[in-house]
């Protein structure tokens, strides 16, 4: 039986069995690291399953593959670095206000969640949102520093907020 003519376990079986040590190999190679390499991997094809993405039509299984572990390791790399940002924040605080173990935890979480969140905007759609909701600034002044049209400042905002509810919604 051809991948093809295979059942979609078995697509996903025989898709692993193929290719895993190679996407392995590639990741270890980015990550200088066997052990997050292997965890990558193992992402890789938790996303696959998850998404229910048939293998079949696959004409470059190692493609595809380092297309999902790519975006993994991306995302990987900027809760990271978010998360050094917080830690360095802490770190300003006096130790009277600083946060539980708990708490740090929670906030953590919630950065990472707005991060995702913002990720999903085009870069000047996120940037007339941050200016305008963490500066402060008019349309009028987001549209002077952009250079970019009142109207242009208009349209991102209001797409930027329909993102941000329809996040909350889901």
């Amino acid at each position: 039986m051809s991948i093809v003519d295979a059942p979609p376990q078995q697509e996903v079986h025989t898709l692993y069995h193929t290719h895993h040590a190679w996407l392995v190999s590639w990741l270890k190679r980015r990550l200088g690291c066997i052990h997050h390499a292997n965890d990558l991997a193992h992402d890789t094809f938790v996303r696959l399953i998850s998404k229910s993405l048939g293998t079949a039509h696959l004409d470059e299984p190692r493609a595809f593959l380092t297309t999902i572990a790519h975006g993994l390791m991306v995302d990987q790399f900027r809760r990271k670095a978010v998360e050094q940002a917080y830690l360095q924040a802490l770190m300003h605080l006096p130790e009277a206000m600083a946060p539980s173990p708990e708490e740090q935890l929670a906030l953590l979480q919630t950065l990472l969640q707005i991060d995702q969140l913002l990720h999903g905007l085009k870069p000047v759609v996120r940037s007339v949102f941050l200016l305008s909701k963490l500066q402060g600034l008019t349309y009028i002044e987001i549209a002077a520093t952009l250079k970019i049209s009142l109207r242009s400042v208009e349209t991102h905002m209001a797409f930027a907020l329909h993102h941000v509810l329809l996040s909350r919604s889901r």
